[in-house]
């Protein structure tokens, strides 16, 4: 559980590419809590935006944002954490998350844009086009000392990133 007695809703979050997929998978195995990609909460009008190398504005996520927090509250209804990805790069997204019914946490992924670019390059059957990356780095805000989260660089493998989020948020399967 999270703070008080609400239940945890661990959103892996950071540009298209930063591996937010892999490591979100990767948690939800560890700690047997259910996982929700972002990319399935997209309205088929933003898809169709984003395939044709258009970028998203804060109108466009809007009701993306509500329904991913609404499935975080309805999980933590029925008294279950979870762990979703969501590129999350606006402060602003992010509050819209906090409003659902859960203990947000957020976990930032760090990774070089040349490298991410790279990934993008390597990957197949995905609507995001690697011409929209520097719009998302540009959009991109840190997370502020206020707002419950981390930020870990994505250098080393997969199950060693795992290792170090799980151990900076004091999680254990």
């Amino acid at each position: 559980m999270g703070e008080g007695s609400k239940p945890t809703a661990l959103v892996i979050m950071g540009p298209s590419g930063v591996g937010k997929s892999t490591t979100a998978e990767l948690i939800a195995a560890r700690l047997g809590w259910p996982f929700a990609e972002a990319d399935e909460f997209h309205p088929q009008a933003n898809i169709e935006k984003m395939t044709a190398g258009i970028a998203l504005n804060d109108e466009d996520r809007a009701p993306w944002l509500v329904a991913i927090r609404d499935w975080i509250t309805r999980e933590a209804d029925s008294d279950v954490s979870t762990v979703l990805t969501c590129s999350a790069l606006k402060r602003r997204y992010r509050d819209v998350l906090r409003e659902a019914h859960a203990h947000v946490r957020f976990v930032a992924l760090e990774a070089d844009p040349d490298l991410v670019a790279s990934r993008l390059d390597q990957r197949k059957g995905h609507y995001m086009p690697k011409s929209l990356l520097q719009s998302q780095f540009a959009d991109f805000q840190p997370l502020a000392a206020d707002e419950d989260g981390i930020t870990v660089p994505v250098i080393a493998p997969p199950d060693e990133v795992v290792r170090t989020i799980l151990e900076k948020l004091d999680l254990s399967a």
